[in-house]
């Protein structure tokens, strides 16, 4: 089967690319700063004596000026670190690593912009480190880099997504959702429950293939979309893609998409809750948990922005690709999915369902075992 997974963010700056509809996601990158100067400190600090260069990657970037936010962050931090010490910064290597598919074009622009300026505050003032940077496409369910070659890992925003639609759910033909409720009360536990199991073969393929890639005592700093209910199935803990799907079957049931072709349409991504993601953690083995927080995802977003358009223009943003494919969709169809979307929310329905089931980011530091 081909991997579902060609999970591109909408590319560009336009109305509804992703770089234009990220609020939630540049918030929590935001609430990652104080997780990600400490790991740099801890880092710095353990190393009896600084390496003479460092490789610091994001991994799942996505595009737009925000794939920069998390690596300057950790460039920031290493600088003031040295300063403080008054040693000389490590060399540093940044890589911004993604799907092939991704758009790197405007990501790429800004990355040698930062590069330019980092390495041009090192000609004049001899303080800020030697950077170099590079693009690693791929998917990070795999290997990206040689073997302990890596001190710090950024992740925001990604791992939620899988690396392909539930094997269980597309081998016995089950449907990723149904619009009765009767049948969806019957089914949801086994298609949540396939969910789980591939997002666990999921997240052991990325914690294995980053303890290989990792010096001893290197960082890991990981932020990913989860539900706050320790039982995921109960009904008051909602996946993002079940509201998604109930849009997707109001268009077919008006005939706008194909009712066949939804019937084999799966959204590969899942939210853990918190205990899911710390037993695959120490059940891997290979790293220690630093610290772990729950963020509320919104902290750091002016509420007076968030309506049904704005959440309708964020769901098209993210989906949009995967949607397109299966259904090979035009812009026009697309525009009917903003138009079903803002009809199926209102600030009423917005502000119960926030308060119901809010949605969280669990954000994770994690050490490189020796």
């Amino acid at each position: 089967m081909e991997p579902q997974r060609t999970v591109r963010m909408n590319p560009g700056e336009g109305e509804a690319s992703y770089a234009r509809n990220s609020t939630f996601q540049s918030a929590e990158q935001i609430r990652m700063k104080p997780m990600i100067e400490e790991a740099v400190t801890e880092l710095c600090c353990n190393s009896t004596n600084l390496p003479k260069s460092m490789m610091i990657a994001d991994l799942g970037c996505s595009c737009g000026p925000s794939a920069l936010n998390l690596i300057s962050v950790a460039v920031d931090a290493i600088h003031r670190h040295c300063l403080q010490l008054q040693q000389a910064p490590p060399e540093l290597g940044l890589l911004l690593n993604d799907l092939p598919s991704n758009d790197f074009n405007t990501a790429v622009k800004h990355l040698m912009a930062f590069q330019q300026k980092q390495n041009a505050d090192k000609c004049e003032r001899g303080s800020s480190p030697v950077v170099v940077a590079s693009i690693v496409p791929g998917s990070f369910y795999g290997r990206l880099f040689t073997t302990g070659s890596m001190h710090l890992i950024l992740s925001s925003n990604s791992l939620h997504w899988l690396s392909e639609a539930p094997h269980d759910l597309v081998k016995n033909g089950i449907p990723m959702y149904h619009a009765n409720k009767e049948q969806w009360q019957k089914m949801r536990t086994i298609v949540l429950d396939a969910y789980a199991r591939q997002f666990k073969k999921d997240f052991l393929l990325f914690l294995e293939s980053r303890a290989q890639e990792m010096v001893p005592g290197g960082r890991m700093v990981i932020s990913l979309t989860a539900t706050q209910s320790p039982h995921p199935a109960s009904e008051s803990t909602q996946q993002t893609w079940e509201f998604v799907a109930r849009i997707l079957d109001n268009m077919a049931s008006r005939g706008v998409l194909d009712q066949e072709r939804l019937k084999t349409f799966y959204i590969p991504l899942y939210a853990p809750y918190e205990n899911e993601v710390k037993k695959i953690i120490e059940e891997q083995g290979s790293f220690s948990i630093n610290k772990l927080q729950v963020h509320d995802s919104m902290i750091g977003v002016n509420k007076t922005l968030i309506s049904p358009k704005m959440i309708a223009y964020g769901l098209r943003a993210g989906f949009e690709p995967i949607i397109a494919d299966h259904f090979g969709l035009s812009g026009e169809v697309m525009d009917e999915f903003i138009r079903t979307a803002e009809q199926h929310m209102s600030p009423e329905f917005l502000e119960k369902e926030l308060v119901k089931n809010p949605r969280i980011f669990l954000a994770i530091s994690l050490a490189r075992k020796s």
